[in-house]
Protein backbone atom coordinates (compact mmCIF):
# COMPACT_ATOMS: atom_id res chain seq x y z
CA UNK A 1 0.00 0.00 0.00
CA UNK A 2 2.81 2.42 0.85
CA UNK A 3 4.54 1.59 -2.42
CA UNK A 4 1.39 2.50 -4.37
CA UNK A 5 1.11 5.81 -2.50
CA UNK A 6 4.74 6.61 -3.25
CA UNK A 7 4.21 5.80 -6.92
CA UNK A 8 1.14 8.06 -7.01
CA UNK A 9 3.07 10.90 -5.33
CA UNK A 10 5.91 10.52 -7.82
CA UNK A 11 3.42 10.62 -10.67
CA UNK A 12 1.76 13.73 -9.26
CA UNK A 13 5.11 15.46 -8.80
CA UNK A 14 6.09 14.69 -12.39
CA UNK A 15 2.71 15.93 -13.62
CA UNK A 16 3.09 19.20 -11.69
CA UNK A 17 6.61 19.64 -13.06
CA UNK A 18 5.35 19.11 -16.61
CA UNK A 19 2.58 21.65 -16.06
CA UNK A 20 5.04 24.17 -14.64
CA UNK A 21 7.24 23.77 -17.69
CA UNK A 22 4.28 24.29 -20.01
CA UNK A 23 3.03 27.39 -18.22
CA UNK A 24 3.96 30.69 -19.84
CA UNK A 25 3.47 33.71 -17.57
CA UNK A 26 2.82 36.01 -20.52
CA UNK A 27 0.23 33.72 -22.08
CA UNK A 28 -1.42 33.15 -18.71
CA UNK A 29 -1.58 36.91 -18.10
CA UNK A 30 -3.00 37.55 -21.57
CA UNK A 31 -5.64 34.88 -21.00
CA UNK A 32 -6.48 36.40 -17.63
CA UNK A 33 -6.94 39.82 -19.24
CA UNK A 34 -9.15 38.31 -21.95
CA UNK A 35 -11.29 36.63 -19.27
CA UNK A 36 -11.61 39.90 -17.35
CA UNK A 37 -12.58 41.75 -20.52
CA UNK A 38 -15.31 39.19 -21.11
CA UNK A 39 -16.49 39.74 -17.54
CA UNK A 40 -16.37 43.49 -18.16
CA UNK A 41 -18.52 43.15 -21.28
CA UNK A 42 -21.04 41.06 -19.36
CA UNK A 43 -21.03 43.56 -16.50
CA UNK A 44 -21.60 46.48 -18.86
CA UNK A 45 -24.46 44.61 -20.52
CA UNK A 46 -26.04 43.86 -17.14
CA UNK A 47 -25.48 47.46 -16.04
CA UNK A 48 -27.27 48.69 -19.14
CA UNK A 49 -30.21 46.40 -18.43
CA UNK A 50 -30.49 47.54 -14.81
CA UNK A 51 -30.31 51.18 -15.89
CA UNK A 52 -33.09 50.50 -18.37
CA UNK A 53 -35.22 49.01 -15.59
CA UNK A 54 -34.47 52.02 -13.39
CA UNK A 55 -35.58 54.38 -16.16
CA UNK A 56 -38.74 52.35 -16.66
CA UNK A 57 -39.49 52.39 -12.92
CA UNK A 58 -38.94 56.19 -12.84
CA UNK A 59 -41.29 56.69 -15.76
CA UNK A 60 -43.93 54.41 -14.23
CA UNK A 61 -43.72 56.17 -10.88
CA UNK A 62 -44.17 59.55 -12.57
CA UNK A 63 -47.06 58.24 -14.70
CA UNK A 64 -48.84 56.82 -11.64
CA UNK A 65 -48.36 60.14 -9.80
CA UNK A 66 -49.88 62.03 -12.71
CA UNK A 67 -52.85 59.66 -12.77
CA UNK A 68 -53.32 60.04 -9.03
CA UNK A 69 -53.36 63.83 -9.36
CA UNK A 70 -55.75 63.54 -12.28
CA UNK A 71 -58.19 61.35 -10.35
CA UNK A 72 -58.03 63.72 -7.40
CA UNK A 73 -58.78 66.69 -9.66
CA UNK A 74 -61.70 64.81 -11.17
CA UNK A 75 -63.14 64.03 -7.73
CA UNK A 76 -62.90 67.75 -6.86
CA UNK A 77 -64.63 68.72 -10.08
CA UNK A 78 -67.46 66.21 -9.45
CA UNK A 79 -68.10 67.57 -5.98
CA UNK A 80 -67.96 71.16 -7.23
CA UNK A 81 -70.54 70.45 -9.95
CA UNK A 82 -72.80 68.72 -7.45
CA UNK A 83 -72.48 71.73 -5.17
CA UNK A 84 -73.38 74.00 -8.05
CA UNK A 85 -76.41 71.86 -8.89
CA UNK A 86 -75.07 70.72 -12.24
CA UNK A 87 -74.84 67.11 -11.08
CA UNK A 88 -76.82 64.86 -8.79
CA UNK A 89 -75.27 64.92 -5.35
CA UNK A 90 -75.49 61.17 -4.75
CA UNK A 91 -74.09 60.39 -8.20
CA UNK A 92 -71.37 62.93 -7.69
CA UNK A 93 -70.45 61.41 -4.34
CA UNK A 94 -70.33 57.93 -5.85
CA UNK A 95 -68.15 58.96 -8.79
CA UNK A 96 -65.91 61.08 -6.59
CA UNK A 97 -65.45 58.07 -4.28
CA UNK A 98 -64.48 55.91 -7.27
CA UNK A 99 -62.06 58.57 -8.46
CA UNK A 100 -60.47 58.82 -5.04
CA UNK A 101 -60.18 55.01 -4.90
CA UNK A 102 -58.44 55.04 -8.27
CA UNK A 103 -56.26 57.85 -7.02
CA UNK A 104 -55.22 55.71 -4.03
CA UNK A 105 -54.40 52.79 -6.29
CA UNK A 106 -52.27 55.00 -8.48
CA UNK A 107 -50.51 56.43 -5.43
CA UNK A 108 -49.70 52.93 -4.22
CA UNK A 109 -48.43 51.93 -7.66
CA UNK A 110 -46.35 55.09 -7.77
CA UNK A 111 -44.88 54.32 -4.35
CA UNK A 112 -44.07 50.75 -5.45
CA UNK A 113 -42.40 52.01 -8.62
CA UNK A 114 -40.46 54.54 -6.55
CA UNK A 115 -39.25 51.76 -4.26
CA UNK A 116 -38.16 49.77 -7.30
CA UNK A 117 -36.41 52.86 -8.64
CA UNK A 118 -34.53 53.30 -5.36
CA UNK A 119 -33.48 49.65 -5.42
CA UNK A 120 -32.40 49.85 -9.04
CA UNK A 121 -30.41 53.02 -8.39
CA UNK A 122 -28.54 51.33 -5.53
CA UNK A 123 -27.83 48.36 -7.79
CA UNK A 124 -26.65 50.64 -10.57
CA UNK A 125 -24.33 52.48 -8.20
CA UNK A 126 -22.87 49.20 -6.93
CA UNK A 127 -22.49 47.80 -10.45
CA UNK A 128 -20.82 51.00 -11.68
CA UNK A 129 -18.39 50.75 -8.78
CA UNK A 130 -17.64 47.12 -9.70
CA UNK A 131 -17.22 48.05 -13.37
CA UNK A 132 -14.75 50.80 -12.48
CA UNK A 133 -12.83 48.42 -10.23
CA UNK A 134 -12.73 45.84 -13.03
CA UNK A 135 -11.53 48.47 -15.52
CA UNK A 136 -8.83 49.54 -13.08
CA UNK A 137 -7.73 45.93 -12.57
CA UNK A 138 -7.58 45.33 -16.34
CA UNK A 139 -5.53 48.49 -16.81
CA UNK A 140 -3.18 47.42 -14.02
CA UNK A 141 -2.75 43.94 -15.50
CA UNK A 142 -2.13 45.38 -18.97
CA UNK A 143 0.61 47.62 -17.57
CA UNK A 144 2.13 44.68 -15.72
CA UNK A 145 1.94 42.62 -18.92
CA UNK A 146 3.84 45.29 -20.84
CA UNK A 147 6.50 45.39 -18.13
CA UNK A 148 6.64 41.58 -18.09
CA UNK A 149 7.10 41.44 -21.86
CA UNK A 150 9.88 44.03 -21.66
CA UNK A 151 11.58 42.10 -18.89
CA UNK A 152 11.32 38.87 -20.87
CA UNK A 153 12.81 40.56 -23.93
CA UNK A 154 15.71 41.99 -21.93
CA UNK A 155 16.18 38.70 -20.10
CA UNK A 156 16.32 36.68 -23.32
CA UNK A 157 18.74 39.13 -24.92
CA UNK A 158 20.96 39.11 -21.84
CA UNK A 159 20.84 35.32 -21.64
CA UNK A 160 21.80 34.98 -25.29
CA UNK A 161 24.65 37.45 -24.92
CA UNK A 162 25.96 35.82 -21.75
CA UNK A 163 25.71 32.40 -23.38
CA UNK A 164 27.76 33.60 -26.33
CA UNK A 165 30.31 35.20 -24.03
CA UNK A 166 30.50 32.04 -21.94
CA UNK A 167 31.23 29.95 -25.02
CA UNK A 168 34.13 32.18 -26.10
CA UNK A 169 37.62 30.72 -25.39
CA UNK A 170 39.57 33.66 -24.05
CA UNK A 171 42.98 31.99 -24.49
CA UNK A 172 42.10 30.91 -28.03
CA UNK A 173 40.91 34.40 -28.81
CA UNK A 174 44.15 35.95 -27.55
CA UNK A 175 46.19 33.49 -29.63
CA UNK A 176 44.10 34.30 -32.67
CA UNK A 177 44.65 38.01 -32.14
CA UNK A 178 48.41 37.48 -31.80
CA UNK A 179 48.49 35.53 -35.06
CA UNK A 180 46.51 38.27 -36.72
CA UNK A 181 48.96 40.88 -35.42
CA UNK A 182 51.90 38.91 -36.81
CA UNK A 183 50.19 38.50 -40.17
CA UNK A 184 49.41 42.20 -40.31
CA UNK A 185 53.01 43.06 -39.43
CA UNK A 186 54.27 40.82 -42.23
CA UNK A 187 51.85 42.38 -44.71
CA UNK A 188 52.89 45.86 -43.63
CA UNK A 189 56.59 44.97 -44.08
CA UNK A 190 55.93 43.59 -47.54
CA UNK A 191 53.98 46.68 -48.47
CA UNK A 192 56.84 48.92 -47.29
CA UNK A 193 59.40 46.82 -49.19
CA UNK A 194 57.41 46.98 -52.40
CA UNK A 195 57.05 50.71 -51.92
CA UNK A 196 60.81 51.16 -51.66
CA UNK A 197 61.33 49.05 -54.80
CA UNK A 198 58.83 51.16 -56.69
CA UNK A 199 60.56 54.33 -55.48
CA UNK A 200 63.98 53.06 -56.60
CA UNK A 201 62.58 52.11 -59.99
CA UNK A 202 61.03 55.51 -60.36
CA UNK A 203 64.39 57.28 -59.46
CA UNK A 204 66.30 55.30 -62.14
CA UNK A 205 63.66 56.05 -64.74
CA UNK A 206 63.88 59.73 -63.89
CA UNK A 207 67.70 59.78 -64.38
CA UNK A 208 67.41 58.03 -67.73
CA UNK A 209 64.67 60.38 -68.90
CA UNK A 210 66.71 63.38 -67.79
CA UNK A 211 69.76 62.22 -69.74
CA UNK A 212 67.66 61.58 -72.80
CA UNK A 213 66.10 65.01 -72.51
CA UNK A 214 69.59 66.66 -72.61
CA UNK A 215 70.65 64.72 -75.69
CA UNK A 216 67.44 65.62 -77.40
CA UNK A 217 68.06 69.31 -76.64
CA UNK A 218 71.53 69.13 -78.15
CA UNK A 219 70.26 67.42 -81.24
CA UNK A 220 67.59 70.06 -81.56
CA UNK A 221 70.20 72.90 -81.33
CA UNK A 222 72.37 71.23 -83.98
CA UNK A 223 69.40 70.85 -86.27
CA UNK A 224 68.56 74.53 -85.92
CA UNK A 225 72.19 75.57 -86.65
CA UNK A 226 72.29 73.39 -89.77
CA UNK A 227 69.07 74.90 -91.04
CA UNK A 228 70.39 78.42 -90.48
CA UNK A 229 73.56 77.60 -92.40
CA UNK A 230 71.54 76.23 -95.28
CA UNK A 231 69.49 79.37 -95.40
CA UNK A 232 72.51 81.62 -95.15
CA UNK A 233 71.38 82.95 -91.87
CA UNK A 234 74.55 82.23 -90.02
CA UNK A 235 75.91 85.39 -88.37
CA UNK A 236 79.11 86.85 -89.84
CA UNK A 237 82.24 86.68 -87.73
CA UNK A 238 83.10 89.92 -85.99
CA UNK A 239 85.89 92.05 -87.66
CA UNK A 240 88.84 93.20 -85.53
CA UNK A 241 88.91 96.88 -84.83
CA UNK A 242 91.42 99.18 -86.66
CA UNK A 243 92.91 100.43 -83.46
CA UNK A 244 94.00 96.95 -82.75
Amino acid sequence: MNILQRILKIGQAEAHAAVNQLEDPIKLTEQGIRDMREDLDKSLLALGEVKAMAIRARNEAEAHRRKARDYENKAVQLLQRAHQGDLNSAEADRLAGEALARKEECSQLSAASQNELTSFEKTVAQMEQNVQALKSTISKWENELRVLKSRVTVSNATKTMNKQLAQIDSSGTVALLERMKQKVAVEESLAESYGEMVQESRSLDQEIDQALDVSAAQRSAQSVAALKAKLGLMPEPEKPSEQE
